[in-house]
């Protein structure tokens, strides 16, 4: 038997050809394919304006050096997340503070507001799997006038904006549904992904969607971006082309985080079918899944809709009720061995060596413990097909028997 995949990207003719049209067009860096994916995704997430940048990890760094995150200032993240999340933040001499999870594996809200201290400048919530935050429940703490007060800002972006910034990682959740609004639209600032695992995927890539309120202009601050991510350089290539246009100057140290066209040539034929297509099928996958596992005492199903959410079908986090670390590595070795490749959503990064060494203990976070010990991530991709999903479905019901029949 072939091995099943866990999530290999969508490769087929339409983005092959687009990709060769733009190696052909002789334009392959930052270009009018880019400025074009920019636009879509704008009027997709419903925001101001969108920059497109070479990884989500790049958008989130570099939002929050704009915003003036530095040394002495706190970011509150969840703790069960990706370790790209907290790592931007110690990029910028900040510390990280961590909160413990929910049921749905996203940043407890309850929780937040214990965290904050004056020194708070970022809240990022996680759209875990692509599971929509309570966006807000967030958005009305960082505007209550008593957490308000106690907002001490250091640079003229926090002094404008005048609270706690929420900055949404979405990495995950592009194309999620919270109270009718698509993410990118739900917080100040919202960073997508376009990694190779990802829905969409540009191979490597990420965004960022400008939503910030008066009296901030989205749209020239896209500007000053544009020139941030490129060395600070006044001018792009693009523009360099125009003639008589060849002088730049260089503003300010700036970073080399810009996408490339062929990255968005990907990008712009997945934006084109993503609703209608990717979604359409990820969600059978998602509902083929329950249909198999549901039946089953031991199966704890993730939750992907309700009446104000609904998800991107990015991963599904399978949790199996009543055991531990060791025996879900069991079940996950024996899925294995049977040619189904499985992963884990993720290692909370208090059990990481990196944020272990620095005094970050697991034992202050035993929802997000609890929610990693039992979970196991089943395949999720466009071109898995129907015989395949039976497979997966059959080969966890046996593991899992298996281990707990020992």
């Amino acid at each position: 038997m072939t091995m099943i995949p866990f999530s290999p990207p969508r490769i087929d003719q339409k983005i092959i050809d687009e990709v060769i049209a733009t190696l052909k067009s002789g334009w392959i860096t930052t270009g009018p394919r880019t400025k074009l994916f920019e636009s879509k995704l704008k009027d997709y997430a419903n925001v101001p304006a969108v920059l497109c940048t070479n990884s989500a990890t790049a958008g989130l760094e570099l939002m929050l050096r704009w915003f003036g995150v530095q040394q002495g200032d706190e970011v509150i993240v969840p703790a069960y997340t990706y370790c790209a999340t907290a790592n931007v933040i110690l990029h910028c001499g900040a510390t990280p503070v961590f909160v413990d999870s929910g049921n749905d594996f996203n940043i407890a809200f309850y929780e937040i507001e214990k965290a904050i201290t004056e020194n708070t400048k970022v809240i990022i919530p996680v759209d875990l799997a692509g599971f929509p935050c309570n966006y807000d429940e967030i958005n009305e703490l960082v505007n209550r006038q008593d957490i308000k007060d106690r907002f001490m800002p250091v640079t003229a972006e926090q002094e404008t904006l005048g609270r706690i910034l929420v900055l949404s990682d979405a990495a995950h959740s592009l194309g999620a549904l919270y109270k009718g609004k698509k993410t990118g639209s739900l917080a100040d600032l919202t960073v997508f992904s376009f990694h190779a695992v990802k829905n969409l995927t540009t191979a490597e890539g990420g965004a960022v969607c400008l939503n910030l309120p008066e009296p901030f202009d989205n749209e020239e601050l896209y500007k000053n971006l544009c020139i941030k991510s490129l060395h600070g350089q006044s001018k792009d290539a693009l523009s360099k082309l125009k003639p008589g246009s060849w002088k730049y100057d260089v503003k300010e140290v700036g970073y080399k985080y810009n996408m490339t066209d062929i990255q968005a040539a990907m990008g712009l034929v997945e934006i084109d079918r993503y609703d209608d297509d990717m979604l359409v099928r990820r969600k059978h996958i998602f509902e083929k899944y329950c249909e198999g596992l549901g039946k089953y005492d031991w199966a704890q199903l993730p939750e992907f809709a309700n009446e104000d959410k609904t998800t991107s079908f990015h991963a599904f986090l399978f949790r199996i009720k009543n055991i531990n670390e060791e025996q879900r590595d069991e079940i996950m070795k024996r899925i294995f061995e049977q040619e189904v490749s499985v992963n884990v959503h993720f290692i909370p990064l208090p059990m990481l060596s990196l944020y272990r060494e620095m005094g970050y203990d697991m034992n202050d976070y035993p929802l997000a413990y609890d929610n990693y010990s039992r979970e196991i991530s089943l395949p999720v991709y466009y071109d898995l097909t129907d015989g395949q999903i039976d497979t997966v479905v059959n080969t966890v019901i046996h593991s899992v028997e298996e281990v707990l029949n020992k």
